[in-house]
């Protein structure tokens, strides 16, 4: 087909998928290789997840559920929120199951955006946010952040970016790729800015859970305190380990969700059947506390190969809060970070993400180690790193 839209030549892919295929490539000849460029746990999704997944194939759970997902789900969702001292209890009826976090982004985007409509978002930052913006025929303004705000926006930058055009902010708190959370004070401050300036606030909470020192506040406090219009998404794929099940969730306001509830009849009619019954045992006790000394490992994880890294020479300016990522700058090895990472797998076997993948602001001499590893791994992985680098010198 010759016709293809234009809007699809500012959809990048990810470039980190045409690494691992190669990845891939060298292991299928023979080669071992060390993974710690792609942002999914390496531990199999728990037990008393998949139990309750096989429960509900044998009892015939395979119906669609309404378009808004299962109601005890919804409810076991809206429950989990409890623990953030909300001014008030967050109704089940604003929480809305998707299929996949990027059900739920592609839910808020279509609701809230017109062309030429102007979302503010971070760079560097996760690429579908600004990709779902262009789909829409909106436009990601991309303000660049550096580790002096932890690579993440403030109350100030936005109201220094804010236009006639923009109609909402997007954040990531944790952020992938650097981990980093917004202090609970500048959250505060950004909802502040985005209520007087009469637009929405949406925040990606998909690492909330893997968080190691504290436990942040979610958007809706900060938000429903100051009345503040605000979508909150998140995923069962990270903290709870369920990334191929594809389930998602939207916390939206009451008054956007017969629009939201017409696009997702439309969109996917409903989240996958058998993911939602298999979810509805991730609330448990049991499976609570296999999460919980998961993320103790995924911690220790962190403080072995943050210091790790900056004895190889790297440049880890900030600690990352959350999730399994460490955004290195890589400067004194390289100008280039892609054809960096193209060669570390090619001659050392270890595969990282460049920087081009999260944005342009210093993209070039950025890179992304992902601790989803072992720590086995991990220490083979720095091992080789070593001697690569040793043998450019």
């Amino acid at each position: 087909m010759s016709r293809i839209a234009d809007r699809l030549q500012d959809i990048e892919p990810f470039h980190v998928m045409a690494l691992l295929a190669r990845a891939k490539q060298l292991e299928a000849e023979g080669k071992s290789i060390i993974h710690m460029e792609i942002g999914e746990p390496d531990f199999p999704t728990a037990p008393g997840i998949v139990e309750a997944g096989i429960k509900a194939l044998e009892a015939g759970k395979t119906k669609y559920t309404p378009a808004l997902g299962l109601p005890a789900l919804r409810e076991l969702i809206a429950t989990s929120y409890d623990n953030h001292e909300l001014p008030q209890p967050l109704s089940a009826s604003r929480v809305v199951v998707t299929p996949g976090a990027s059900g739920a982004l592609q839910l808020v985007c279509s609701v809230l955006i017109n062309p030429g409509d102007e979302v503010i978002m971070s760079d560097p930052t996760y690429p579908c946010n600004r990709h779902f913006v262009r789909l829409f025929e909106g436009k990601a303004v991309s303000v660049p952040v550096n580790a002096a705000s932890a690579y993440q926006l403030t109350a100030a930058m936005i109201e220094a970016n804010w236009t006639s055009k923009t109609v909402a902010v997007l954040l990531a708190s944790p952020s992938n790729p650097a981990g980093t959370l917004i202090p609970d004070q500048e959250l505060r401050a950004i909802a502040t800015v985005v209520k007087t300036r009469g637009g929405i606030l949406i925040v990606d909470e998909i690492y909330h859970g893997l968080t190691y020192e504290a436990e942040p506040m979610s958007a809706p406090d900060s938000a429903l305190a100051l009345d503040c219009d605000v979508f909150v998404i998140n995923s069962f794929s990270k903290y709870y380990g369920m990334t191929g099940w594809r389930l998602g969730w939207l916390v939206a306001p009451e008054q956007t969700l017969p629009a939201i509830e017409r696009l997702a009849q439309n969109f996917f009619l409903a989240a996958p059947t058998v993911a939602q019954y298999a979810a509805l045992a991730a609330f448990t006790d049991d499976v609570q506390a296999e999460l919980g000394s998961r993320r103790d490992q995924f911690r220790l994880r962190r403080d072995y190969l943050c210091p790790a890294l900056e004895q190889l020479g790297f440049k880890v300016p900030v600690l990352p809060d959350g999730a399994f990522y460490v955004y290195c700058d890589a400067s004194n090895f390289t100008n280039n970070s892609e054809q960096f990472c193209t060669s570390l797998l090619e001659e050392a076997g270890v595969a990282v993400t460049p920087g081009k993948d999260f944005g342009t602001f210093g993209a070039s001499d950025h890179v992304r180690f992902s601790y989803a590893n072992t720590i086995e791994n991990l220490e083979t992985g720095v091992a080789r790193i070593k001697k690569f680098l040793d043998r450019q010198k």
